[in-house]
């Protein structure tokens, strides 16, 4: 759980005293997730969480794509936004982290909605677009591996409806996107990334620097 990028711990602290409605089944996921090793580091901020439900709520979202679960705060809050009879499809490389979350999504009444799909990512999306077809889903979260982001947001533009909404996390990077000294495989695959974004004329984009960086991505509608 990256801090808000830029923001004093005290601004910090002001905006979730006065936002945050983070309920008591989502604060012990977050609370046991801290204390995994980098548990805080890899989770969204419950400010983001509130956030992805509440953008996946506006969509509205029948059906929604999650690649990266970790321990699954962000696929909660996602599945609590479906509108009814809706599915969330949650991606991970292992379903270790994953179970940690069932558990809570269980308390939450919310996990007969969750379809959690084990294995490389790129596998786990050649498979759903053969399943389920492009254009399918009306939301798309990306938080996995930041190496694989350009790749999972081209499959994520194929498999998004028209008016559908992509959300990628950790657009920032702790920073790190504007040290010229930082060249690890994740900084430089998140540069790539957002340049890609920037550039791509089939889309409308907004990085929103809230959390650890979250860019917003929808298809640019056709105009009258």
């Amino acid at each position: 759980m990256a801090n808000q990028v830029g923001l004093p711990a005290a601004l910090s602290e002001y905006i979730r005293v006065s936002s945050l409605r983070e309920d008591e089944i989502l604060r012990q996921l977050r609370e046991t997730t801290a204390e995994l090793p980098a548990g805080s580091a890899m989770q969204v901020m419950p400010e983001e969480g509130q956030l992805l439900t509440l953008l996946a709520g506006l969509t509205p979202a029948r059906r929604i794509l999650e690649i990266g679960t970790f321990t699954g705060y962000s696929t909660l809050c996602l599945a609590r936004a479906l509108a009814p009879g809706g599915r969330l499809i949650t991606c991970d490389i292992t379903d270790r982290w994953p179970r940690i979350g069932a558990d809570y999504w269980a308390k939450a009444g919310v996990e007969a909605r969750i379809d959690l799909r084990v294995g490389a990512a790129a596998d786990t999306l050649k498979a759903i677009l053969t399943e389920e077809g492009p254009g399918t889903f009306d939301f798309v979260f990306i938080d996995a591996d930041k190496q694989g982001y350009p790749d999972y947001y081209e499959m994520a533009l194929t498999l998004l409806d028209d008016r559908g909404l992509i959300v990628v996390d950790n657009t920032l990077f702790f920073g790190k996107v504007v040290d010229p000294d930082a060249q690890d495989p994740d900084t430089t695959g998140i540069r790539a990334f957002n340049k890609l974004v920037r550039d791509d004329p089939r889309v409308e984009m907004s990085l929103v620097p809230m959390a650890d960086g979250i860019t917003l991505i929808r298809k640019k509608q056709p105009t009258a």
